[in-house]
């Protein structure tokens, strides 16, 4: 009698390590899946962070020239507005103005 209930508490102890191998099992292998789901969003989000910076590059090259683009045009006005406003200058009415031609030469003439 005593070697039935050893031999089935034996058989319960190898059933209870059997049981807790299985689930050590499955969560290794759950936890495996994780780490190649977590090295996967890494790389997807390292691929869209250099797209953005990419794009943030692109951006800040545009507006560096929009800048200058802006001063231009801005120094064009300011030009204009410096000779009228300091130097006095303006536009001649067309009876003050004179056109000059250069004479031709010969070698034009041919």
């Amino acid at each position: 009698m005593k070697t039935k209930a050893v031999e089935n508490n034996t058989e319960q102890s190898r059933l209870k390590k059997m049981v807790v191998y299985l689930i050590l099992l499955a969560l290794v292998f759950i936890s495996a899946l994780m780490v190649v789901f977590q090295v996967f969003e890494y790389r997807h989000d390292y691929r869209q962070l250099s797209s953005f910076m990419r794009e943030r590059d692109d951006l800040n090259a545009e507006w560096g020239r929009l800048l200058i683009e802006q001063q231009t045009f801005g120094a064009t006005a300011q030009i204009g507005t410096r000779a009228v406003t300091q130097l006095r200058m303006y536009s001649p009415p067309t009876a003050q103005t004179v056109v000059i031609s250069l004479p031709t030469t010969s070698e034009q003439k041919q």
